[in-house]
């Protein structure tokens, strides 16, 4: 289911599907002697897909289960799961609601003496459950229902009888069981007392009401604890199937998973084990005729050369069960209706009327044996009439009709619409009857004729599980309980007529389709037996391991492999080769588009630069520009501050010579007086001197105007000049410039002549290998040509165009980068102690020479080439064509 799952999923529904197995499991699986986790029901489920593929929906039908294990368990087994996982692990407040005691404390669960199973947790178990009941969309409060119900199962084992009279008559004790178990099922405790100790019965047109024995008592609580747990069972498949309905998106596209019992043999078998095994019977049946019969079958149809193989049929066994009316099936449905039928009678019956059958022997007293497919196997008929008959009176199912809850409603409702005919239970000679279901027999046998129906418009798959050991114990096999597991199922039988027959079919046109394309001759034009024969030939497969049928080939086992191991190294190859082609073509798209990205990356990477530096630049020149500012602003405001000082000095100083060398005239601040004591004597001669002063002051400032005049002219022919200088820079720039592009493009057409003629040559290289040169530079930037060392002359000639390509463009760099370096210091905006006249001349200089070299090698490079071309007359239009372009562009 979970492959399944993984397969279809996406559309959400396939979780709730997987949610479905913890409440089954825990509902109706349980411990027994040899399983820790036996299924005691049969289950299939059927998923439906979408026409997408994709799982639709779910629908479950359950079959048999075992509701005897509700009340009664054998020692060392254990009841249904549910029962201790409730015990286990419901919250305080469910346990208070339900009352809940520990599984020790109820009759049911303890009389096997068994509580826990290694290694389970009980509790952690019950919250799985709770989250697939929300999951699969079942309400809390129908949860809180459900466990009620499972409470009152288990309170109904603890509710005893007392005995009223001398005729063992009983009542039920009104003790907390009984109480509790009205609370739960939503009845009154007197009604609940009345229908377990009492029975309704008409004789003729009265009612009567009879007391009931302790047997029958304990009997009748039984089969209300039984119904309570198998309503409450089929009600879950039925909210399961609503939550896993298809609707309207039923599309016929189905997997069904058929979960069944196997074959059981225990040391005492009974009902429920004569039940499963005429289950298993039929299956087994089934898998015979799609693995033996219709086997055999197809071998006649086909026209092939075939020896009939023997198997065992148990056809004589499903006769001992099915035939009327002496069939074992139709005497326990005919036992069971008689009032005075027991155990007995019906054993006695069986031995009367089969023991002529080579499938049936009488035992002793009630017991009987069944030769089996899988072995004999001996049952013990106590109880059988009593488990095929299910009897729930209908004072029980008035009692549950009665109830306030909803659950014992639709229980007891579900149990009146079964209801076909009357079945005269053993009371029938106290004068009562009670309206009956079919017996479970009869309606086990109609499940399981609808089952078979669906199993044969089906394809089948079948899946034996084989236990290891008997000690559910992990690593240990059993070789005997294997073996005997392998004979039960007919597995040896299956390896046995698969070794004898031809297990690997496959029709004509599949076969000629699958490995025509091996064929070392084309046979398109043939039938597609020819083909498959044309193929069995040429592989030399043996005549005595395959046969040719009218429609298909039959092979005997791993011939067809032969085959195969062939066509996937076939088919290896040539993917192999195909990745091989593909990686190429991929690894010449990723250097095409490796080249690309560089090509745009340099571009943007240029951009960048150029932009980055220019805006450097324009940083650099404002902040030089900023300070030439400040240091003329200092300078000015330096200026300022000394003249300012210089005058304050003069002024005193021509004051203080004024008033000593007038020595007979006197001042005084206001109106002058001849008397004053402190009046100034100014001299004649101190006044004589001072003019000469100034009369020399005025000729030394008339010399330095005049001086600075003349620097003024020097400094207007020096701009004029480097206005000029810059004119011859910026022309010889652009001369540079021109040459520059010159040489590029000459060296491109270089380059791509040289490829054109490296594809024309490449044809020819295997033959004039002997005669291939590598050219190279030495230390001394003169053209080699060494020996020969297997590669192309035309590769290394291209490698020297590229070298010298690369060298232009570099020389190119540096000559800008000197350029304007030079611009830079001439305008003031690089400080530099150097002198640029000079060092133009000297980048002049240096521009010749290397000029004058690279055109020398040039020369000795088309020597070279023009030596090439003797050898290849092809290659001359292209290197005259080159050479015609570069000399049209040479340098003057």
């Amino acid at each position: 289911m979970q492959y399944l799952a993984v397969l279809g999923g996406g559309s959400g529904i396939e979780y709730e599907i997987l949610k479905t197995n913890p409440i089954l499991e825990a509902f109706g699986n349980a411990k027994t002697l040899r399983n820790d986790n036996s299924s005691r029901f049969g289950k299939l489920i059927e998923i439906h897909f979408s026409e997408t593929g994709k799982i639709s929906g779910a629908k479950i039908q359950t079959f048999l289960l075992e509701k005897s294990r509700v009340v009664q368990c054998a020692e060392g087994e254990r009841s249904y799961h549910i029962f201790y996982q409730l015990c286990a692990g419901a919250p305080r407040a469910l346990r208070e609601k339900l009352n809940l005691k520990d599984v020790d404390e109820y009759k049911y669960l303890k009389q096997s003496n068994c509580y826990s199973i290694t290694g389970v947790n009980d509790a952690e178990h019950f919250h799985i459950v709770k989250e697939a009941l929300d999951i699969v969309h079942v309400s809390k409060e129908d949860q809180e229902s459900v466990f009620a119900m499972l409470a009152a199962v288990l309170w109904l084992g603890n509710v005893s009888f007392t005995i009223i009279d001398n005729e063992n008559h009983v009542e039920a004790v009104q003790d907390e069981s009984l109480i509790n178990v009205a609370k739960l099922i939503g009845c009154d405790a007197a009604d609940l007392n009345l229908a377990l100790s009492t029975r309704k019965m008409r004789v003729g047109s009265d009612n009567i009401v009879q007391k009931l024995t302790l047997s029958q008592a304990v009997e009748t609580r039984d089969a209300l604890a039984k119904s309570i747990y198998a309503g409450l069972f089929e009600w879950l498949v039925e909210q399961i199937n609503k939550s896993l309905a298809v609707g309207k998106r039923l599309t016929g596209r189905s997997i069904s998973i058929l979960d069944i019992y196997g074959f059981e043999s225990f040391d005492r078998n009974s009902f429920e084990q004569f039940c499963i095994n005429y289950a298993n019977e039929r299956l087994q049946q089934h898998f015979n005729r799609h693995l033996f019969k219709l086997e055999q079958e197809e071998y006649i149809q086909d026209g092939i050369d075939w020896a009939k193989v023997d198997f065992d049929d148990n056809q004589d066994c499903l006769h001992l069960f099915e035939k009327k009316p002496l069939g074992l099936l139709s005497l326990l449905n005919e036992e069971s209706t008689f009032p005075n039928g027991t155990d007995y009678t019906f054993a006695n019956k069986l031995k009367q009327h089969l023991n002529s059958n080579p499938c049936f022997k009488g035992e002793r007293e009630k017991a009987f044996t069944v030769s089996h497919f899988a072995g004999e196997v001996t049952y013990d008929t106590t109880g059988f009439l009593e488990k095929n008959r299910d009897l729930l009176h209908l004072d029980s199912i008035q009692l549950l009709s009665s109830c306030s809850c909803h659950l014992p409603k639709a229980f007891a409702s579900n149990m009146l619409n079964q209801s076909e005919k009357p079945v005269v239970g053993p009371l029938h000679k106290a004068g009562g009857a009670d309206s009956q279901k079919l017996s479970v027999a009869t309606k086990f046998k109609g499940q399981l004729f609808q089952l078979m129906q669906r199993l044969e418009s089906t394809t089948p798959h079948f899946i034996r599980c084989i236990k290891p050991n008997n000690f559910q114990s992990p690593g240990s096999y059993e070789q005997g309980l294997v073996l005997q597991q392998l004979r039960c199922c007919g597995v040896l039988e299956v390896v046995r007529i698969s070794r004898s027959g031809y297990p690997t079919r496959m029709p004509h046109q599949k076969f000629a389709k699958r490995y025509g394309f091996l064929l070392l001759e084309n046979a398109a034009s043939q039938d597609s037996l020819s083909v498959s024969v044309a193929i069995l030939h040429q592989f030399n497969i043996l005549p005595e391991m395959y046969q040719v049928g009218y429609t298909k080939l039959f092979f005997r086992t791993g011939q067809i492999g032969i085959l195969e191991d062939t066509r996937n190294r076939t088919l290896h190859g040539i993917l192999r080769v195909q990745s091989c082609f593909r990686g190429h073509q991929a690894c010449r798209h990723f250097k095409e588009l490796q080249r690309g990205i560089a090509t745009i990356q340099s571009f943007v990477r240029g951009d960048k630069t150029r932009k980055e530096y220019a805006v450097l630049l324009q940083r650099h020149r404002a902040a030089v520009i900023i300070q030439k500012q400040i240091k003329g602003m200092n300078a000015k405001k330096t200026f300022k501050n000394i003249r300012d000082a210089s005058i304050v000095i003069q002024s005193a100083i021509r004051g203080w010579s004024v008033r000593r060398c007038s020595g007979d005239i006197g001042f005084k601040s206001g109106v002058p007086k001849a008397d004053e004591p402190d009046e100034v004597l100014v001299k004649s001669s101190f006044l004589a001197e001072l003019q000469r002063r100034v009369l020399k002051a005025e000729a030394a400032l008339r010399e330095k105007e005049e001086e600075n005049d003349i620097l003024h002219q020097r400094l207007l022919q020096y701009e004029n000049r480097w206005s000029e200088y810059e004119l011859k820079m910026k022309s010889m720039e652009e001369v540079w410039q021109k040459q520059m592009r010159s040489l590029q493009s000459s060296l491109s057409i270089a380059k791509k002549s040289l490829a054109v003629d490296e594809s024309e040559r490449s044809s020819d290289a295997s033959i004039n290998t002997s005669d291939d040169r590598e050219y190279c530079w030495d230390t001394g930037n003169n053209l080699k040509v060494p020996e020969s060392n297997g590669l192309r002359p035309m590769s290394a000639g291209l490698s020297v165009i590229s070298r010298l390509a690369e060298e232009f463009e570099q020389r190119s760099q540096v000559f800008g980068d000197d350029a304007k370096f030079l611009v830079e210091v001439k305008s003031g905006q690089v400080d530099a102690s150097l002198n640029p006249d000079r060092e133009l001349r000297r980048l002049k200089q240096m521009f010749e020479t290397w000029k004058k070299d690279y055109a020398t090698r040039l020369r000795e490079t088309k020597v070279v080439l023009n030596k090439l071309g003797n050898e290849d007359g092809a290659l001359d239009k292209v290197k005259k064509k080159f050479w015609g372009r570069r000399n049209s562009t040479r340098y003057n």
